[in-house]
């Protein structure tokens, strides 16, 4: 008796998943503030906006859209002058990445945030490596709800007096903890590895 899968040689081996590796700097502040992320392709893009997140230590209490050309993904919204398409339903395979340098991601839009991502490296998921993971980063991410960019860097200004009522009412306010000079790669992947794809 011949099987049915008989002279059709073996079988097409799956394709191994992609791995994007993303480099991420907050628009605007000086000095620097980046991260280095390494995603799979089958990431949804809204957990992309998640990994951000985490990356920069905000609390997604905002909306946000990434643009990519003319086409935005992020909180769904339709107005004659605006569309954004629901980040849920699309993979960070259906952006055509490995055909695009560069998008932005824009958060708080009243306080006007904004991250530009670089395409640095295209590879393959490497064998029991967890994804997304930060490879690498600078400074801490600037405090959600600060009052955006230029707050941002009156706050660094103020916290170098401490002695002065404000540099006082900003480490109040920020707690005794934040470090603007400190990104914390162990707590970034620890939050990581629970947002999973």
């Amino acid at each position: 008796m011949i099987g049915l899968h008989e002279g059709q040689g073996a079988k097409a081996k799956k394709a191994a998943e992609r791995v994007f590796t993303l480099h991420l700097s907050v628009v605007g502040c000086q000095p620097r503030i980046w991260r280095r992320l390494a995603l799979r392709e089958s990431m949804w893009v809204s957990r992309l906006h998640d990994a951000i997140q985490v990356a920069f230590d905000w609390f997604d209490y905002q909306t946000h859209a990434f643009n990519l050309d003319d086409l935005r993904f992020g909180n769904p919204l339709k107005q004659e002058e605006l569309t954004i398409e629901d980040d849920r339903d699309v993979t960070l395979a259906d952006l055509d990445l490995e055909h695009r340098e560069r998008f932005t991601y824009g958060y708080h839009f009243g306080e006007g945030w904004q991250v530009a991502i670089k395409v640095e490296k295209i590879g393959i998921a490497e064998k029991g490596a967890h994804y997304p993971v930060c490879l690498a980063g600078e400074r801490a991410g600037p405090p959600e709800d600060c009052g955006g960019k230029e707050a941002f860097h009156d706050m660094l200004a103020c916290l170098k007096e401490p002695h002065t009522d404000l540099g006082r009412e900003w480490r109040e306010w920020l707690g005794p903890d934040y470090d603007p000079e400190a990104c914390d790669l162990g707590k970034i992947n620890k939050a990581l590895r629970k947002l999973g794809k």
